[in-house]
């Protein structure tokens, strides 16, 4: 079993342990699970080229160290809970022995049409429990399993799986969603219109609806997993052989595909899970994220069960039937552990206490966030009125990029401060550099947020892209994993995540390039040229600021153009990136080369106008006055 820290001395000993000797304090944690071959070498690295490698020429499965490990004496504890959307529909358990005779059927059911080791298969499906099954399944045989999120519309998908070289999708014929049913099916069949390297879709069935069948490609799940034999044995896996491929957007247009690897992510996500969340024996663990996110990953799904956990895992969202669904399924399951974003905190916060009336919550001891920095009002709210004032929060900061949580409390170990993330995991060196890249010692300082040692659960390249991942990870400040966000140590040696310091917006936790969102707009035939920046929002963390310049409006006007951009971004991406705020302008504020000066759109989307510092350099100084006006009207200022 994977160690736990139990008292604060024991995290500054095994931190300090984990500093000095990484590679023997990883060595410890690594000895607890099932390994075919043990390592030669725990770790060879640099940030140069970058290369990183984690207990090399080891040999293993990650499912083998989720079920073969756990059976004998895990065998009928409830390794997944499924609840529905609709809180009438029945909830489904799967014990580790059902969900292994299903993840067993699936691999056969993959390797009956083609897919071998190395192989990518793209999976874009609702929160049901096929979508672990699937996900897992892949890990047993070797494939790549590349998640996109059930929000992105056809043509992100479309980029994805073409990125990515899948050869088959699995997907559903549809799935709720609150009060709404997504015609997930459909989307795939537009976005497989697009992609000539997928050759079988593999349907699974939830909402029952009428759904086009191409003959040849699209087989229904069910049918295939009710003909496969339940016998497999997992395919051995070399330490560094990719485990999945997820899609993240950036700071330029097209979306990364970060490639995390078998061993090392399987060592860390264990064990930060163990450690943060205090997990022990029989409780169940309650992660609200979906699986097309990262924490949804590390967190629901790969973290949870290589400890043995009980995870829950939840179709819906919090505010359908009504804005106690959380607090239900938290009474209802006696959730002990529950890990959500901000952004659901402040939703709820805002719809006020009287949905928590009733709800007992006894069964708390521990709860979480991830996505975004969590400010001081909506972690007061939910220390009081969902802890009672007795659950410790684990304010939790990772990345897509780094595999698992970086800095965070260990509930109940370490004490927490609102809105700080508090202190590094074991194994992980932060450190503060100024714009220049000097490093900022000691307390109260405050610059950019870099890592200058290798973790295991860390991103190894940009599928297909080496060069890219240099250039935007560490290249900035060289020998550093830079994170791309401001921090703040405090003077107890705190961190305060400050938010992004590149063209990225975090949007209720999901980090939205700004040139991604551009690029949609520009899409739209009137558009001539968009800029896209953030600002402060009560509810999301920050809203989506899109500035449009039209050549010309076409019936309907300057409201026309608005509703027809939002159209365009969902075509695009998916409605969840749409902006929040579209201003119609005639230009935008540039300097002599040509450049776009965000600083002036940024202060006038967060209504900071008294002063705009130096605008000498601009081209064209009037347009401020015309972007003031147009945003009071905007605003009914």
């Amino acid at each position: 079993m994977v160690p736990k820290i139990s008292t604060l001395g024991g995290y500054i000993f095994e931190y300090q342990k984990s500093i000095t000797n990484p590679t023997g304090f990883w060595t410890n944690i690594a000895e607890s699970f099932y390994w075919r071959k043990k390592w030669d070498t725990v770790l060879d690295w640099n940030f140069t080229e970058p290369s990183i490698q984690w207990f090399i020429n080891g040999k293993l499965n990650i499912t083998e160290n989720i079920f073969e490990r756990y059976l004998f004496h895990r065998g009928d504890q409830p390794a997944i809970i499924w609840e529905p959307n609709d809180p009438n529909e029945e909830f489904v358990t799967l014990t580790y022995h059902q969900l292994f005779e299903r993840v067993k059927k699936f691999s056969n059911v993959l390797l009956s049409h083609g897919v071998k080791k190395g192989d990518r298969v793209a999976i874009y499906m609702p929160m049901i429990p096929e979508l672990p099954i699937a996900m897992l399944a892949c890990a047993r045989i070797g494939a790549i399993h590349s998640v996109v999120f059930g929000g992105f519309s056809a043509q992100s998908l479309s980029e994805r799986i073409q990125d990515a070289g899948a050869t088959l999708l699995v997907t559903a014929d549809g799935g709720y969603r609150g009060s709404k049913t997504i015609p997930i099916k459909e989307i795939a069949d537009e976005a497989m219109d697009h992609c000539s390297c997928v050759k079988t879709a593999i349907v699974a069935r939830r909402t029952g609806e009428q759904v086009n069948m191409v003959a040849g490609r699209d087989l229904w799940w069910h049918d295939l997993e009710e003909a496969a034999s339940p016998v497999h044995k997992a395919e051995e896996m070399d330490s560094e052989d990719p485990l999945f491929i997820l899609y993240t957007s950036g700071s330029t247009g097209k979306a990364k595909g970060l490639v995390h690897t078998t061993a090392g992510y399987m060592v860390y996500t264990a064990y930060t899970f163990r450690n943060v969340f205090q997990y022990s024996d029989g409780d169940i663990y309650f992660c609200s994220a979906d699986i097309g996110w990262v924490t949804g990953h590390s967190y629901l799904l790969y973290g949870p069960l290589l400890t043995g956990a009980t995870t829950l895992m939840f179709e819906g969202i919090p505010t359908w039937p009504n804005a106690g669904r959380y607090w239900e399924i938290v009474d209802k399951h006696k959730v002990n552990q529950f890990y959500t974003a901000p952004t659901a905190i402040r939703s709820l916060m805002a719809l006020g206490n009287e949905w928590l009336d009733g709800k007992h919550l006894g069964s708390l001891k521990v709860l979480g966030t991830v996505g975004e920095p969590i400010n001081e009002e909506a972690w007061h709210w939910y220390h009081d009125h969902v802890g009672k004032n007795r659950c410790p929060i684990v304010d939790t900061w990772w990345q897509t990029e780094t595999g698992g949580i970086m800095i965070s409390p260990l509930a109940g170990i370490i004490p927490t401060k609102p809105s700080f993330a508090t202190l590094p995991m074991m194994g992980v060196h932060p450190v503060i550099l100024d714009a220049n890249g000097k490093e900022l010692h000691g307390n109260s300082v405050e610059g950019n947020l870099c890592i200058n040692y290798p973790w295991p659960g860390m991103a190894r390249t940009i599928w297909g892209d080496h060069k890219r991942f240099r250039d935007t990870y560490f290249s900035t400040y060289p020998g550093h994993y830079f994170t791309g966000d401001g921090a703040k140590r405090d003077e107890d040696g705190y961190y305060r995540i400050l938010g992004r310091v590149d063209d990225v917006i975090n949007v209720s936790g999901h980090r939205l390039g700004t040139a991604e969102i551009e690029n949609a707009i520009n899409g739209h035939p009137l558009v001539h040229e968009s800029a896209v920046v953030g600002f402060p929002h009560p509810i999301k963390g920050q809203g989506i600021y899109a500035y449009v310049v039209c050549t010309e409006f076409s019936t309907g006007g300057e409201e026309g153009i608005r509703t027809s951009v939002l159209k365009t971004v969902s075509k695009f991406i998916g409605p969840f990136a749409r902006p929040d705020k579209v201003q119609i302008v005639t230009g935008l504020p540039k300097t002599r080369s040509g450049k776009i000066m965000r600083r002036i759109l940024r202060k006038i989307a967060e209504n900071q106008v008294d002063n705009f510092g130096d605008t000498t350099t601009l081209l064209n100084p009037e347009i401020i006055d015309e972007l003031l006006e147009g945003a009071k009207r905007l605003n009914g200022n």
